[in-house]
C-alpha cells in the first residue's frame, strides 16, 4: 500500500535520536527466509501464483500465502529480483496490519535483508532502493536503536530512487521522502526540512495528482509551512479520492480514508471523525 509504505518509511526519522545500532547486517541467505514449500514448481510459476494470492490480499491469508510464494520464487532463482520486490511489497503491506509485535519484528528484519539482496541482484533497480528505504523506515519502528543509522541511508535511496525512476508507486519515492523530511529532526541531529518537505510533496502531487496518499503527504507538509487553508484542501481531496478507490474495491484505500478524515479532523481541532473504514 502506498500510504502505509510512506507513513511506515517516516519511523525511522521519529525515532533517528535514540541509541543507535546499525541499520543494515550482512543478509541471511534467501533460502534461510524462504518457507522452502515451493513442491518442485518454478520461479516463474511461483511468481504467476503470488501475483494472483496479492490480488486477494483484503484476506491476510492470501497476503501470507503471496510473501510465501514470492519468497519461494526468489529462493529457486536467485536472478529474480521480481520476486524480492514481490515479498518485500507483502512484507509492508502485512505489517501495517500484524498486532504480534514479534511477527513484526521478524517481518520487518527480513525485509530489510531481502532489499540488500535486491540490490545484489538488480544494482541498477530503482525499485530495491525504494523498497529497501521503506523497510528500513520499518524495521526503526519496530526496533528503534536502528533509527538513527537508517535515517540517512533512506534518504539517500529515496533520491537515487525519485532521479532514476520518479513515476515508480505513483510518485513514491518523493512522496517518502517528504514524509521522512517533515518528520525527521532538523540540523544539526538530522535532515528535517519542513519546506523541502513541502517541495518533494508539491513535486509527488503534481505528477499524480490522483493518488490518495500523495494528496495525503501533501496536506501534512502545508500545515506543517503553516498553510492550513490549502492544507484542509488537499486533506479534502484525499478524502475524495480515498473513498472513490474504497468503493472501487480497492483493499488498501479505506486506511488513506481514515487518514484524510482524520487530518481534516485536526485542522478543525475536533477528535477525529468523517468517514471510517468498514
Amino acid at each position: 500500500m502506498r500510504g502505509a509504505e510512506a507513513l511506515a518509511a517516516a519511523g525511522a526519522a521519529l525515532l533517528a535520536a535514540g541509541a543507535c545500532a546499525p541499520a543494515l547486517r550482512e543478509p541471511a541467505p534467501v533460502s534461510a527466509i524462504a518457507p522452502g514449500t515451493s513442491g518442485g514448481r518454478g520461479a516463474s510459476e511461483l511468481v504467476r501464483e503470488a501475483d494472483a494470492a496479492w490480488a486477494r490480499r483484503a484476506d491476510p491469508h492470501e497476503a501470507e500465502r503471496a510473501q510465501a510464494l514470492y519468497l519461494d520464487a526468489a529462493a529457486a532463482d536467485e536472478r529474480r529480483a521480481d520476486a524480492l520486490l514481490g515479498a518485500m511489497r507483502a512484507m509492508t503491506f502485512r505489517l501495517e496490519r500484524e498486532r504480534d509485535a514479534a511477527v513484526r519484528g521478524r517481518l520487518a528484519a527480513e525485509q530489510v535483508q531481502l532489499g540488500q539482496w535486491c540490490q545484489r541482484r538488480a544494482p541498477a533497480e530503482p525499485a530495491c532502493d525504494y523498497r529497501l528505504a521503506i523497510a528500513l523506515g520499518q524495521q526503526a519502528r519496530e526496533r528503534s536503536s536502528t533509527g538513527k543509522d537508517a535515517l540517512g541511508k533512506m534518504v539517500e535511496l529515496l533520491r537515487r530512487a525519485s532521479a532514476a525512476a520518479p513515476a515508480l508507486d505513483g510518485g513514491g519515492p518523493r512522496r517518502v521522502l517528504a514524509l521522512v523530511l517533515l518528520r525527521a529532526p532538523g540540523w544539526p541531529i538530522g535532515p528535517g526540512d519542513p519546506e523541502a518537505a513541502l517541495a518533494e510533496a508539491r513535486a509527488a502531487a503534481a505528477a499524480f495528482p490522483e493518488v490518495p496518499e500523495n494528496q495525503l503527504v501533501l496536506a501534512q507538509a502545508l500545515a506543517a509551512n503553516e498553510a492550513p487553508d490549502a492544507a484542509r484542501a488537499a486533506y479534502q481531496r484525499a478524502l475524495e479520492l480515498a473513498g472513490a478507490a474504497a468503493a472501487a474495491g480497492d483493499p488498501e484505500a479505506p486506511r488513506a480514508r481514515e487518514e484524510a478524515a482524520a487530518g481534516l479532523a485536526r485542522l478543525e481541532g475536533s477528535p477525529a471523525g468523517g468517514p471510517r473504514a468498514r
